[in-house]
């Protein structure tokens, strides 16, 4: 009978497979189980892919990490011996070792860290701050971050390269200038706007080495350059725009500094020596710099990580924004735009500093505190630049180095992946080498889990609420759709638990997390999340009308003063910052460290450009390899290249090859498509469960000297059948 039977009924989750908070779920459940899920109604970002499908295989997966385990056999052991043990247990031996290393060593010999899931990111960062350690790190490291320091060189604001990566666009929008990002692979709910952008006559430039999805269905031109070679194109735009006259003169009069001596530099860079240097025909590359001039305004979506993976990152994508900046298409309807009143990005944790810090006064993370610890950061003396301009989190990439100089001694880790970095041996080897660690996870993964002590086993997106979602002026909360599996809990919880070990009970709400998100949310927009009804939602109302040209009234500096946040007030194509440091203070163009120019003696060897990181659609990095609903799609291991350079090498469909590089080899199957140009290869990265496939193996520990980022779109490699 109907009426004994336990109703279904619903509850709304954020999915977590992507950038977090992302799509919205809607679970059905009966009997505390979930029998379904589907798209959450009306929610901002959706529908559902096969990602998000997927994570409830995650919830249900047998594999889940249930309780704590605490390792008994000396690291370095093949076996490190784990056993279960109490939370309580867990706690004590947590809170006594930072204790201890803290006292021995000082606070900020204990590092802070947050891979993907990106949930946890403020509540780390507050307890690396009250702590008293500034070296609180995250996966943007390598991700998102340089694109925003290279948009604070050029604008002042992290903003340019927010607005870049989530697609500025509005019914005023005439030119697109989609560069190194495939949006119907990685931000699908994207491109119901682009195609009715297309529809309405908008005109779209699509510059990426590949095939795309995203190119072959919308681009009016495609540029195809070399990889690593888009500051040498960005510069041959400019200087097109500049020698016709179609930049904006009026705002570069006012707005620009360094024109004069951009203007000189880029008069190197005709459309025959950017040719040469990029393989993009001089007539496209001329066509392709007047239909965005021409079709103003126009805006820019970026790829902000692929674009900063070589060892001009930073310059080549102030290459581009210049180019944004001159045609005057910075804060504009229709162009770059720059939120007015935007809420708190409340899970990027400090990303745009001027909405979180300056404009909302909400400093959940304790910034202030993290700037007066500055000078013991242990970046400083690697990446001057970076420590300088990103006060939220230090770069990652030199975590070997932190180690062996002794300046880090512990770690706490959420959702890290020790194989996410080049020679990713060497992290595994500096893990090792800690006096004391611990992880965060959902599952037990040799990879990086064997290299630490202690094992806390995650709640969910489906076990957890914290913590809210912020989508334009719209706020959505959630709570639990069903209970954690076995002893898991949620990563805030975690943080706050081992806070008020600590003593903290008094600045993490004595381990109420909910309170916590109450503080952020009535000191941002005076509501609690009691205010938020589920499924609907809250939209905050903003305090005026969108405003654009804002440094024209005074609306991007802190002082109230015109112009913009940088040491002299305007746009700087000339970065005084860069030239205080010693780099050049132009967006010049440099070869890549490892390329058929600048190293013609190993393309001897290695004649193909290799790519790796290239999203796949069904998984993001290493996520989810172990659910079968999207691994049956991609079973394998594979390198994509094209079949003219396959035939060259007798490599049909499905043989097994071997891709080799200056630093290492792995066995992968060949994958052959028209995707990728002749001459360059494409190697998915994500294989932690598959150590002869891992990408990270061929990778160089090459950086670009200004972010830090690794060099992951621009080696040299070859590929010969068998292995």
């Amino acid at each position: 009978m109907e009426a004994l039977e336990e109703r279904e009924i619903y509850g709304y989750t954020f999915c977590d497979a992507c950038t977090t908070p992302f799509c919205g779920i809607k679970a059905h459940v009966k009997e505390g189980k979930i029998t379904k899920i589907e798209s959450w109604e009306n929610f901002p970002n959706g529908p559902l892919c096969a990602k998000g499908y997927a994570t409830l295989q995650t919830e249900y997966s047998p594999a889940r990490l249930g309780y704590p385990l605490m390792r008994t056999n000396p690291k370095g052991s093949p076996d490190p011996g784990w056993i279960r043990i109490s939370w309580e247990k867990a706690y004590e031996i947590i809170a006594q070792k930072l204790k201890e290393i803290r006292e021995k060593y000082g606070p900020e010999s204990v590092l802070f860290y947050v891979g993907d899931p990106k949930e946890p990111r403020l509540a780390v960062s507050r307890l690396a701050s009250v702590f008293g350690s500034p070296n609180y790190g995250t996966e943007s490291s390598t991700c998102y971050r340089a694109a925003a320091l290279a948009s604070q060189l050029v604008f002042g604001v992290t903003s340019a390269a927010m607005a870049a990566a989530m697609g500025s666009i509005s019914e005023q929008t005439k030119s697109i200038l989609i560069w190194g990002t495939n949006p119907a692979w990685t931000s699908h709910t994207l491109m119901p706007r682009l195609f009715a952008a297309k529809s309405r006559g908008v005109k779209f430039i699509v510059i990426d080495p590949r095939r795309t999805p995203t190119a072959e269905k919308l681009a009016d031109i495609h540029l195809r350059p070399r990889p690593g070679t888009d500051g040498a194109l960005a510069l041959g735009m400019a200087e097109i725009v500049i020698e016709r006259g179609l930049y904006d003169k009026n705002f570069v009069k006012e707005w620009v500094y360094g024109f004069d001596s951009f203007k000189d530099y880029v008069k190197g860079f005709t459309p025959d020596k950017v040719e040469r240097i990029t393989g993009v025909k001089a007539t496209d590359i001329e066509n392709a710099s007047m239909m965005y001039a021409e079709n103003s305004p126009g805006t820019l979506l970026a790829g902000v990580s692929t674009l900063m993976h070589n060892t001009n990152g930073v310059q080549n994508f102030r290459a581009i924004l210049s180019l944004i900046a001159i045609l005057g298409y910075f804060d504009v309807p229709g162009g770059v735009a720059v939120p007015t009143y935007p809420l708190l990005p409340f899970f990027i944790s400090g990303d745009m500093l001027r909405t979180a810090e300056e404009m909302l006064d909400v400093d959940f993370v304790k910034l202030k505190d993290k700037i007066a610890m500055k000078e013991k950061r242990v970046d400083r003396e690697f990446v001057p630049v970076w420590a300088d301009l990103v006060p939220e989190q230090i770069q990652m990439n030199f975590l070997p180095e932190y180690v062996k100089s002794g300046k880090i001694k512990a770690a706490l880790l959420f959702a890290a992946n020790a194989t996410m970095w080049p020679q990713y041996r060497e992290y595994q080897e500096a893990l090792e080498k800690l006096e004391f660690s611990v992880a965060v996870d959902y599952f037990l993964r040799p990879w990086t889990h064997n290299y630490v002590d202690i094992v806390l086993p995650a709640a969910t997106n489906y076990e957890r609420s914290e913590p809210f979602a912020v989508f334009g002026r719209k706020v959505y909360v959630r709570k639990p759709v069903v209970k954690p599996y076995m002893e898991a809990r949620s990563d805030w919880q975690i943080v706050f638990d081992i806070a008020v070990r600590l003593g903290y009970a008094e600045d993490f709400w004595g381990g109420d997390t909910k309170k916590a998100m109450d503080w952020i949310l009535e000191k941002a927009v005076g509501i609690t999340t009691d205010e938020v009804q589920i499924p609907e939602g809250k939209v905050i109302p903003p305090p005026g009308p969108e405003i654009f040209r804002k440094y024209e009234t005074g609306m991007l500096r802190k002082d109230k003063e015109k112009g913009f946040p940088t040491p002299t007030g305007k746009v700087e194509i000339w970065s005084t910052v860069l030239e205080k440091y010693g780099f050049d203070p132009l967006p010049v163009y440099k070869e890549p460290e490892e390329s058929p120019v600048s190293r013609p003696e190993l393309a001897e060897k290695y004649p193909l450009v290799l790519m790796t990181g290239d999203r796949i659609p069904v998984f993001t990095h290493s996520k989810h390899r172990e659910l079968s609903w999207v691994r049956e799609i991609v079973p394998f291991p594979q390198v994509n290249m094209n079949p003219e350079d396959a035939a060259k090498r007798g490599i049909k469909e499905g043989d097994l090859v071997t891709l080799e590089t200056l630093h290492g080899s792995v066995k992968v199957k060949a994958h052959l498509t028209y995707m990728l140009p002749e001459g360059v290869v494409d190697l998915p990265h994500g294989w932690a469960s598959v150590p002869e496939a891992n990408a990270n193996d061929v990778v160089g520990r090459l950086f670009d000297p200004i972010s830090g980022f690794p060099s992951f779109k621009t080696g040299l490699c070859e590929v010969r059948r068998g292995a």
